[in-house]
């Protein structure tokens, strides 16, 4: 594998300024009518608040987000020359390693930038929800380095799989509670109707939401789905393509990203899009989603809750309805029941596509990948190497395909494990 250098922008790219149609506007979730800004200051800064309506082209990354970005990014573009051996493709592959950072992901580029937002408004406590916990431990991360904690509710299939994250959020000074939980109103509903449940991000994403607007001096924050969110991650795919223009390549023809909420896709992608929309550029934009949760490529395109107990703003976007409780699959990070707004607007639009990885599938691409170029990729990560290796076979000669690995999955081996 052969690893290309380039130095980490100064801002983020936001595709909102570049859509063709606007993006239809969330919701109250009591009145139906257009969100207004003061309708988010319960849980989140006014900064965030702002970039969440933005349609601002470029925004200034701030310095103290950049000094932390520094201790891993740029995160490394690396030539897949064993995989294309492995594989027998007359394609060039390459990945966007995001496994690089202290947390073993592409989440703290926004755990960072939200964390730093709130403690300049003087929050000292944050709540949030994490699947797989690779969110979770992000946070966790962010709010350590600024003199902040968090309280983390966690998917129970996780929680109960996959200890070492929640382990990982407690050495940071944070605390982690398995959802449903009994801690708030909305989680003993839940578990009344179903003690048996296995939890899913929008009955966490309840929880965390009562818990911070119970409290005046406690925000909350989200690691997927919202336009902040996707903004922060477009660090990744800004940095990929200087990274690729170094290496001689003007655009590839494909970048594959998984979908769960739908941060590592846009952040990957995102930049991409844009320079398709505004340089003419024609990079096959692809997102791959577990079977098991095929919000993009079976869900309907409409009004949805973010949540179970409806507690969020009602936002458009590819659903399967918020009540949907996925199975347990090992990809805890992408059992959502919806996708990103900004997401679901660009696949509406026709600027990107999306395809369904059943689970084996993902993991049989997971082992290749990690005997060939000795990584070993989170379980969501799979996804989008199986999507890319099937394009990848039947690929033209010379043709450039780019894969977001998202994460490592060295703290996700039980996975592995049963697999196999």
């Amino acid at each position: 594998m052969t690893q290309i250098g380039s130095a980490h922008p100064e801002h983020w790219y936001n595709l909102a300024a570049d859509f063709p149609e606007p993006m239809p506007p969330a919701l109250n979730p009591v009145t139906r009518e257009p969100l207004a800004p003061a309708d988010l200051e319960p849980l989140f800064p006014r900064a965030l608040i702002a970039q969440e309506t933005s349609t601002e082209r470029f925004i200034e990354i701030p310095p103290a987000v950049r000094e932390v970005y520094a201790k891993w990014r740029p995160s490394p573009l690396i030539r897949a020359d064993r995989l294309e051996r492995a594989v027998g493709t007359r394609a060039r592959i390459f990945y966007k390693y995001e496994g690089v950072s202290p947390a073993g992901s592409h989440k703290p580029n926004t755990a960072v930038a939200q964390a730093w937002y709130n403690a300049q408004e003087g929050t000292t406590r944050l709540t949030t929800e994490t699947g797989a916990g690779q969110w979770g431990a992000s946070l966790a991360l962010a709010c350590a380095l600024f003199g902040m904690t968090c309280e983390v509710w966690q998917v129970r299939s996780s929680y109960e799989t996959k200890p070492y994250r929640r382990y990982q959020m407690e050495v940071y000074g944070s605390t982690c509670h398995s959802s449903p939980s009994e801690l708030t109103g909305a989680g003993r509903r839940i578990l009344a109707e179903d003690p048996e449940t296995t939890g899913s991000l929008g009955m966490a994403i309840s929880e965390a939401v009562e818990a911070a607007m119970a409290h005046d001096d406690v925000h909350y924050a989200l690691g997927s789905v919202l336009n902040h969110v996707m903004l922060h991650q477009s660090v990744i795919g800004r940095e990929a393509i200087a990274q690729l223009g170094a290496a001689g390549v003007e655009a590839p023809d494909a970048v594959f990203g998984c979908a769960g909420g739908g941060s590592n896709l846009a952040g990957l992608t995102f930049p991409f899009i844009g320079r398709n929309l505004t340089e003419g550029t024609a990079t096959r934009v692809v997102a791959c989603e577990p079977a098991a949760c095929p919000s993009l490529t079976r869900g309907e395109y409409r009004y949805d809750y973010g949540d179970v107990a409806g507690l969020t703003p009602m936002m458009k976007m590819y659903t399967l309805g918020a009540d949907f409780v996925p199975p347990a699959i090992h990809a805890g990070g992408l059992r959502y029941h919806g996708m990103s707004p900004m997401v679901s607007h660009a696949l509406h639009l026709g600027l990107m596509e999306a395809v369904a990885v059943e689970q084996d599938d993902a993991f049989a691409a997971g082992l290749l990948f990690a005997r060939t170029e000795g990584i070993v990729p989170a379980p969501e990560s799979t996804h989008a190497v199986a999507g890319a290796l099937a394009r990848a076979r039947d690929a033209r000669d010379g043709e450039v395909i780019v894969i977001g690995l998202s994460g490592n999955g060295v703290l996700d081996l039980p996975a592995y494990e049963a697999y196999l």
